[in-house]
């Protein structure tokens, strides 16, 4: 498959400007570049040179670029697998789908595919799942196994990974290089503990809507 055409590349500018319009991006003069931060359930596909970035607790991202073409993205989701047949949405920029593990990855995969990449040329980073909250479920864990599992069985060549443990981590990913920063963060830090049992709760409340679309 060629590269796409510059015509094509401005269609494509366009659909994913629209597509992605609930994601914050800002400039970041600490680093001259601008961020798109994600929220958990949110992915993201980089056409303009941006940065990805976002905090992690017990959830997981994957970052992923075609190192061909030099385009990435990265999601962000709380669970491994979303076998639901729920019928509405959850939560007010974040697909409820797409906070599963599977969904998060497939839909990922397949915007990058829609954009000239190809499945060989995929190169993952892994970051996150910590054990944030000791008193509850280790979900981190159950995110890790099935990441693992999911780029093994799909053939996928993972280039890097900062996984488990105990603590949060942020993440600014450069789909353009693909160099991924993990900074890991204090485990007391009470927003970030506080958020961790709001998704928890959010989670086990909420159900799922929309349709999987495969490529």
């Amino acid at each position: 498959m060629e590269p796409p055409s510059d015509a094509r590349v401005a269609t494509d500018k366009r659909a994913n400007a629209q597509q992605f319009s609930h994601i914050q991006r800002r400039f970041d003069a600490r680093i001259n570049a601008v961020v798109a931060t994600l929220h958990p359930g949110d992915y993201y596909v980089a056409l303009e040179g941006e940065v990805i970035g976002t905090v992690l607790g017990s959830c997981v991202s994957a970052c992923v670029r075609d190192n061909r073409l030099g385009i990435g993205g990265m999601n962000h989701f709380m669970l491994p697998v979303d076998q639901s047949e729920g019928t509405s949405s959850w939560g007010r920029t974040a697909s409820a789908a797409t906070r599963f593990g599977n969904v998060a990855m497939e839909r990922l995969i397949n915007g990058l595919l829609k954009l000239g990449a190809r499945r060989s040329d995929l190169e993952f980073k892994l970051v996150g799942g910590g054990k944030v909250l000791e008193a509850m479920t280790d979900v981190g864990s159950r995110n890790i196994q099935f990441v693992r599992q999911y780029v093994q069985a799909e053939g996928f060549k993972v280039v890097g990974e900062d996984l488990g443990d105990v603590y949060p981590r942020k993440v600014l990913y450069d789909p353009a290089t693909g160099s991924a920063r993990v900074k890991r963060l204090p485990r007391t830090d009470r927003l970030l503990v506080a958020d961790e049992r709001r998704y928890m709760s959010d989670i086990d409340h909420a159900p799922v809507g929309g349709e999987i679309e495969l490529f």
